[in-house]
């Protein structure tokens, strides 16, 4: 027989004491453990506790991941066990449809033994579709009567029915699940006193009330996994059915974006048609203007517009707003500046706007200063703008996001080469600021992270006719894309640039658009696209008598015949390219002449004239500071040594060059280069370095898509594996690319 004094020893064991249940949960939930907290009633354990009750809903019939959340649930309880801490809150957070409350079903369920004095759960309604959210006051209330309080038995003020209630679960081993929480006020006062409790509270906002004043552990979900997406659908429809309809399922996984809800949704339909073959459904998805309608399966559990409209519905106006165009802005993601343009307002403001929404799990921040949004949620916000928003704020509000993005490439250009052939933009739309770049590797940097959102931009503008944006994009990511060796995505801007000049009528812009589109193609093996778009931009240039158009047009012709190994017309095309530089007195271009005129008579076997082009241009690129077009200069000198058999000064000159386009970014170059200082490295029997540079240049011609360079080189290499080359004659770069002027 148990005694008092026994029952209770037992309750204040270790074990018992240290019950700071971190609560884990499976979808939605956020987990709470208090500490021990003495209300002002001491009811003693063995006697006056009421009935152990047992609130929570089933677990979730079919769940499916979640391994490291529960992981955490579990491993936090365990923690708190051991180390007898006072009080301990995790707390589920995520979008709407994340899967909160089934984690949070799932986890209880799993651990329900280590809470044998019962089990609390309420739902409080903070983001239902239906009704308000339910009053603090109700929720205690239910509590008291779940652990057998007379309701005439209530005190009348919330205060007194906290502490008769947080007296009732003092020093119990209970877990208590706060559902669907609206913010940290709602639930502060179910918070148990008590030590011995575990606490799960979900919610669709990050409550930092929780983790700053009650010490809660967050806990924020993520979509499912493609393989644990996969698997749900497999739980639900079982593995034949899947597996006969391997395209349908890609296509849910591609729809429903690893959102639990999307893909229950999407099983209970397919379930209700056993005989329909899934790709019926698929189709019905893939129209993404109609997807959220799909996503319904009837009931408001099931409805995927009305969970995000709960989330809505409970923003600020403003952030509302600024959701709305979120879902419009082109691109997969966008950065703190952007967002600033398109909304027209301080990036201060919207800094707090995109905290409210981060906070309210409709966007994430997966890098420092950059917001997505789930590609569902997405859906719902351009619905909601299209909704609530006039179209002429709409265009505004895109307008400036593409200038956003235009002014700040354009400036990023300036920086990378500053004496380039570039256009002249009108001011930006009122509400538009450009973000500052500090230099030239703050500009790459920029254009690295921004250039997906900087090529939607263009795609953009070209649905919306707006034929001025879309030219002026293509010459201004030039010169990035092709440091970067991104070709195809050059060809693409230039061709709409091209099409957009055509539709303005101007033929002081159709000849650089056509001269730059053959630009394009050369680089990209499309050498007979190239030359009939330079003899349209040369037919141009001299109706209109525009010599420095003549000279860029003879500059690309030169550049497109040496792609095709026609040397004596690409040197042709450059002498006249350069004596029309040196006539209008530039300079910069006039280097660049040189250069290209320098790489052809070196390839012809005119090596004086050769070396006197290019000691010539790397004085005037020097006396520029234009750090690209002197690493070309030092280049055509490696490659000198290359043809003459003086094997140390090409790498004397070709480490010189390659610091310098690893300086800049120039890794189009860096990878021609690095093949030549390879052949150097072997003609002097070093086959050791011979290799490690030919590899450098493989990985980053397959890095550059550039197939035709990497095949040679893997060939090069593989002879390279069974001989070490006793001389080279520089085959391999004259049969590559030529140091560009541009």
């Amino acid at each position: 027989m148990t005694t008092e004094h026994d029952a209770s020893n037992r309750d204040r064991s270790p074990l018992a004491a240290d019950v700071r249940n971190v609560v884990s949960a499976p979808v939605e939930g956020h987990v709470v453990q208090a500490g021990v907290v003495h209300g002002d009633v001491h009811l003693h354990p063995a006697r006056e506790r009421g009935p152990v009750p047992h609130q929570l809903p089933a677990a979730p019939s079919r769940f499916t991941g979640r391994a490291g959340e529960l992981a955490a649930l579990t491993a936090a309880l365990d923690e708190a066990v051991e180390s007898g801490t006072t009080v301990t809150i995790s707390a589920i957070g995520g979008a709407g449809g994340i899967g909160k409350t089934w984690l949070a079903l799932y986890w209880a369920h799993r651990h329900a033994d280590r809470f044998p004095d019962g089990r609390l759960f309420v739902d409080m309604r903070g983001f239902t579709p239906l009704g308000e959210p339910m009053p603090t006051a109700e929720a205690v209330r239910g509590f008291l009567n779940a652990l057998g309080v007379d309701p005439s038995g209530v005190p009348p003020d919330l205060d007194a029915q906290v502490g008769l209630y947080r007296s009732l679960v003092a020093e119990r081993r209970m877990l208590i699940v706060l559902d669907n929480v609206r913010d940290t006020a709602h639930v502060a006062p179910l918070l148990p006193g008590s030590a011995t409790c575990t606490v799960l509270v979900t919610s669709r906002r990050h409550l930092a009330g929780l983790v700053t004043t009650h010490g809660a552990r967050s806990l924020d979900l993520d979509v499912l996994s493609e393989a644990e997406a996969r698997q749900l659908l497999v739980d639900h429809l079982g593995a034949e059915r899947v597996a006969a309809e391997p395209e349908a399922v890609r296509e849910f996984l591609a729809c429903c974006a690893g959102l639990p809800l999307a893909l229950s949704i999407v099983a209970a339909r397919a379930t209700a048609h056993p005989g329909f073959p899934l790709s019926v459904l698929a189709e019905e998805l893939r129209d993404h203007t109609t997807r959220l309608d799909e996503l319904d399966a009837g009931e408001i559990p099931l409805n995927l517009r009305a969970a995000f409209s709960s989330s809505y519905h409970a923003l600020s106006p403003e952030a509302a707003v600024l959701l709305g165009l979120l879902g419009l802005a082109p691109g997969p993601d966008i950065s703190l500046p952007a967002a600033a343009s398109l909304a027209g307002l301080p990036k201060a403001r919207v800094r707090a706007l995109l905290r409210e929404l981060e906070t309210a799990h409709l966007v994430s921040q997966p890098a420092p200063g950059r917001y997505r949004l789930h590609d569902l949620i997405r859906l719902y916000a351009c619905d909601q703008a299209h909704r609530h928003q006039a179209e002429g704020r709409r265009d505004g509000a895109l307008r400036r996001l593409v200038e956003f993005y235009l002014h700040t490439a354009y400036a990023a250009d300036q920086l990378l080469d500053p004496h380039r052939e570039s256009v002249v933009l009108d001011p930006p739309a009122e509400g538009c600021l450009s973000h500052p770049l500090p230099d030239e590797a703050g500009a790459l940097a920029w254009l690295d992270a921004e250039h997906p959102c900087v090529m939607a931009a263009q795609r953009l503008a070209v649905e919306r006719q707006w034929h001025t944006l879309v030219w002026q994009l293509a010459p201004t990511l030039h010169t990035y894309h092709w440091r970067r060796g991104r070709l195809p995505d050059q060809v693409a801007v230039a061709r709409a640039g091209l099409t957009a000049a055509l539709c303005l009528g101007d033929p002081a812009i159709e000849a650089p658009a056509h001269r730059l589109l053959a630009e394009s193609c050369a680089l990209a093996g499309r050498h007979t696209e190239a030359l009939e778009h330079l003899n349209e931009a040369l037919t141009l240039a001299e109706s209109s008598h525009d010599l420095p158009s003549q000279a860029h047009t003879h500059r690309v012709l030169g550049w497109a015949w040496g792609q095709q190994g026609r040397i004596g017309p690409a040197l042709d095309h450059a002498t006249r390219s350069l004596g029309l530089f040196q006539t209008i007195g530039d300079e910069e271009w006039e280097a660049r002449g040189l250069n290209q005129s320098a790489w052809y008579s070196a390839q012809l076997g005119h090596y004086e004239q050769a070396a006197a082009y290019g000691d010539k241009a790397l004085l005037l690129h020097r006396r520029h500071g234009n750090g690209n077009g002197e690493a070309l200069s030092l280049s055509v000198h490696a490659y000198l040594g290359l043809r003459t058999g003086r094997y140390t000064d090409v790498l004397e000159n070709g480490r010189r060059a390659l610091t310098l386009f690893r300086e800049i970014g120039n890794t189009f170059h860096e990878a021609l280069l690095l093949e030549g200082i390879g052949q150097a490295h072997a003609a002097l029997g070093q086959a050791a370095e011979a290799g490690e540079a030919w590899r450098q240049a493989l990985e980053l011609y397959r890095t550059q898509h550039r197939t035709e360079e990497a095949e040679r080189l893997q060939r090069r290499l593989a002879e390279a594996a069974e001989r070490v080359p006793e001389g080279a004659d520089g085959s391999a770069l004259s049969d590559g690319a030529p140091p560009r002027s541009t």
